[in-house]
């Protein structure tokens, strides 16, 4: 993402949002909001007249004049046993193109520790797809170099994932996040590769990942799943609840806008009316709700 500098200071620690799936709690652990400029780049349709016409969007996900709200952040649950992490945000400390997302210098740690998670007891790193906004703190400046952030930890991706981007002719911006905070973790052979096939496959008991191709050829959501509840962690399958009411809205960085829009429309589908909880990778407070159907497309509920 190109976007221009922002300012807002990111939440204190302390105050992590939770929400109950059965008997597991999953927390929200924050890292930034993302600055306005973010919304008319990345959902360049998603323009303040298709804001208007769904009130419910205001104030939580869109501000009065129709300029979309988005925020990075990561899920951290315990289930099975296991200490997980879904996505790991931008990073700080790293050299980026976008101005927004170079050199942060965030408490992301603190947040986690906030909740009893520590670099030294995650169990489990999942990452939805190797965007640079997923996998910042997957490592840290350890004595000048970049080293695993969590080193007991499995990092998980689709291999899918991971062999597009292997043989992608990426740009240098791109090669420097995977160097960075990818290969370091690969390098300290925490990097496991998983097959992910239609029907999705347990990654523990509870937790299971689904294919959600289109935004990249390998993305994945996370369902987690406990005493007859659910809840879907989206990945960028659905960057903001604007998408809901449209599911034909894209990202600009979409790889194959086509696929992502079906795969957008197959997961609302699958989760509208049914209670379970929808848990947006980028969609600011209240974060979490359920979807319901409304006319052509879908609205967001938002959970309490």
């Amino acid at each position: 993402m190109r976007t221009a500098q922002f300012t807002e200071p990111s939440p204190p620690s302390g105050t992590a949002a939770h929400w109950s799936v059965g008997e597991i709690t999953v927390h929200r652990i924050d890292e930034v909001p993302l600055p306005p400029a973010t919304g008319p780049w990345l959902l360049p349709a998603a323009t303040p007249d298709v804001v208007a016409g769904h009130p419910w969007l205001r104030p939580d996900f869109a501000g009065p004049d129709g300029v979309l709200r988005l925020h990075s952040h990561s899920f951290a649950l315990v289930v099975d046993g296991l200490r997980v992490l879904v996505d790991t945000g931008i990073g700080n400390a790293k050299t980026r193109a976008n101005p927004a997302w170079h050199d942060l210098r965030t408490d992301y740690l603190a947040r986690l520790a906030d909740i009893g998670f520590t670099p030294g007891n995650v169990d489990l790193v999942i990452l939805t797809h190797l965007h640079t906004d997923h996998v910042g703190w997957n490592t840290r400046k350890v004595d000048g170099a970049w080293a695993p952030t969590f080193p007991a930890a499995r990092y998980l991706t689709a291999r899918t994932e991971y062999e597009f981007w292997a043989a992608h002719d990426m740009d240098e911006a791109r090669r420097a996040m995977f160097r960075d905070s990818v290969l370091p973790v690969e390098e300290a052979g925490l990097l496991d590769l998983v097959d992910v096939p239609a029907g999705g496959t347990d990654a523990a008991d509870g937790l299971r990942l689904l294919p959600a191709p289109g935004h990249t050829p390998g993305q994945i959501a996370v369902q987690v799943s406990s005493a007859g509840a659910s809840a879907l962690i989206t990945g960028d399958a659905v960057h903001h609840p604007v998408q809901l009411a449209h599911p034909e809205i894209g990202a600009c960085v979409d790889i194959d806008p086509a696929q992502a829009e079906a795969t957008r429309r197959a997961l609302l589908a699958r989760l509208a009316d049914t209670g379970a909880l929808v848990l947006g990778t980028h969609f600011p407070a209240p974060t979490a709700g359920r979807v319901v159907a409304e006319g052509d497309g879908y609205r967001l509920e938002p959970a309490t």
